[in-house]
């Protein structure tokens, strides 16, 4: 049991060294350790106010990327919007103006129409003139008497004319 139980003498030089070992520690030592306690506390600090500001920064700048996101799409909608509506005005206006076009080639088609009908008639008329002068100018030259001559002569006639 004396293994256990420390002796006197040997707990007053055991506490006379650890008093002389802080005395000079707390002398030439303690300072130091203490500032370099505090600057390390204030390094910690200082790095987690700069870890918690950089941390703010990123949560703005990701607000932000996703505003800038939100106005891209939104303008990318309306460029798609608006290039549609182009699009459709260019088609709209194609189809006025093939119908324009079509409408005038019709109505230029009907003039040329009625023009060489109206030609057409006025020949088959002048013909028909002719034919007739030269019929009265045959039935005047030949001087008939009797008008059954005169018949038979016009069906004979009239059927020359009909094979021509």
């Amino acid at each position: 049991m004396d293994l256990l139980l420390p002796h006197l003498g040997l707990i007053v030089w055991t506490v006379l060294a650890f008093l002389i070992v802080l005395f000079i520690l707390k002398k030439f030592a303690w300072k130091q350790i203490l500032d370099g306690l505090n600057e390390r506390e204030s390094n910690i600090a200082n790095s987690i106010a700069s870890a918690e500001k950089v941390k703010h920064e990123m949560a703005q700048l990701k607000s932000e990327n996703e505003a800038l996101l939100q106005t891209a799409r939104e303008e990318r909608a309306s460029m798609l919007k608006e290039a549609k509506e182009i699009k459709d005005k260019m088609i709209a206006d194609a189809k006025d103006e093939a119908k324009n076009q079509a409408a005038r080639i019709v109505a230029d088609a009907n003039a040329s129409i009625q023009h060489q009908k109206m030609a057409a008639l006025t020949d088959i008329k002048n013909q028909v003139g002719k034919m007739v002068v030269e019929v009265s100018e045959k039935i005047l030259r030949r001087e008939l008497s009797d008008k059954s001559q005169q018949e038979s002569y016009i069906n004979k006639l009239a059927e020359e004319i009909k094979l021509n």
